[in-house]
């Protein structure tokens, strides 16, 4: 009798040991069940929040709070080339004396190691300043821009006031065109001044999600576009199918970045006629940017006939009264004279 007790509980317990071998295991709370067909991987967007550049565009894993840097730079033949332009968001091209040009570099996305050669202040690009709420770099200034800048009218740092400090010379070219400067320069300038380095005004430009949507149109994959008569301020773009972009050459020579030897990849060009009126025997320009007027857009190899606008203090395309979109990325303003204008200024070719 004991031992078939003894045998029953064996039984017992081995059948005990089966049914809890078998028995379905509880899921862990928490954790997803991967062979689950509700699971789903998360994409690299979701695993990283992006955001949107405001004046490119474009997207990026960090969010850069910059206040927009606007910087003049020098554009004759022996400032060239310059550095820092391949980081810049927006550069508008600009007509000064004696029929040159000179450049006004916006930085927001990315203030780069080394900016220059810097040149002198106009009233013109203190006003472009002014509409960006931007931060204002020079090296110099007319009369009518000194006037401005002591009146406070915008935040500024100028080499005639930190020439051998925030602005450097180099030893490699000859004074007007040896003046540099550098991101952490001028933030410690800001710093300095007590100037908030913040974003404050966010521009309402419009852009496209992708090329797709753009490619309708007349094309136009070879732009001329000319500032006189002089091949030195005549700018070519030939158009990029593989990185939808336009290479830049200028009197045969491709516009690079002297600091990181990049070529300027841009994605749109803007030309915009102005009015511009010689004010002194030195051929200064007084430019009308609050008319608007006619303008034209070269964005994925095509090109769009459309007006700009002074809308809250930025130069802004638009076509029937609303803001035009941008191809995501990089963008180069030409702001010519309304006489000869747009017609015999610019030409572009299949």
């Amino acid at each position: 009798m004991k031992n078939k007790m003894s045998l029953l509980l064996l039984l017992t317990i081995a059948l005990l040991l089966v049914t809890a071998c078998t028995k379905t295991p509880k899921p862990e709370i928490g954790k997803s069940d991967q062979n689950s067909a509700e699971y789903e991987t998360e994409t690299p967007e979701e695993q990283a929040q992006l955001h949107l550049e405001p004046f490119t565009g474009q997207l990026s894993e960090g969010e850069s709070t910059l206040r927009p840097v606007l910087v003049t730079i020098n554009n004759h033949p022996l400032a060239r080339p310059q550095s820092g332009i391949s980081d810049a968001d927006i550069i508008y091209e600009i007509l000064t004396e004696g029929n040159t040009t000179r450049l006004l570099a916006l930085f927001q996305s990315k203030l780069p190691s080394e900016i220059g050669p810097v040149r002198s202040a106009r009233d013109t690009f203190i006003h472009l300043a002014k509409g960006f709420d931007a931060f204002y770099v020079a090296h110099g200034y007319s009369p009518d821009a000194l006037t401005l800048l002591k009146s406070g009218y915008v935040d500024q740092v100028n080499g005639m006031q930190f020439d051998g400090t925030i602005f450097k010379r180099s030893a490699d070219r000859k004074a007007p065109h040896n003046s540099y400067t550098s991101g952490d320069r001028l933030l410690t300038a800001a710093e300095d001044a007590d100037v908030s380095m913040e974003i404050d005004k966010v521009p309402a430009i419009p852009f496209h999600e992708s090329t797709e949507s753009v490619k309708i149109g007349e094309i136009a994959s070879t732009v001329i576009v000319q500032n006189g008569s002089d091949p030195n301020f005549t700018s070519t773009y030939v158009y990029d199918k593989d990185s939808e972009t336009y290479e830049q050459t200028v009197n045969d020579q491709v516009t690079v970045d002297f600091a990181n030897d990049k070529e300027i990849a841009l994605s749109n060009i803007l030309v915009f006629e102005a009015p511009h009126q010689t004010i002194d025997a030195e051929g200064r320009q007084a430019i009308d940017i609050e008319a608007g007027g006619k303008a034209l857009l070269f964005h994925a190899g095509v090109v769009k006939e459309i007006q700009w606008e002074n809308i809250d203090g930025m130069l802004t395309p638009v076509e029937d009264g609303l803001p035009v979109k941008l191809v995501p990325g990089k963008t180069w303003v030409h702001m010519i004279r309304t006489n000869p204008g747009i017609e015999l200024n610019v030409s572009y070719t299949p």
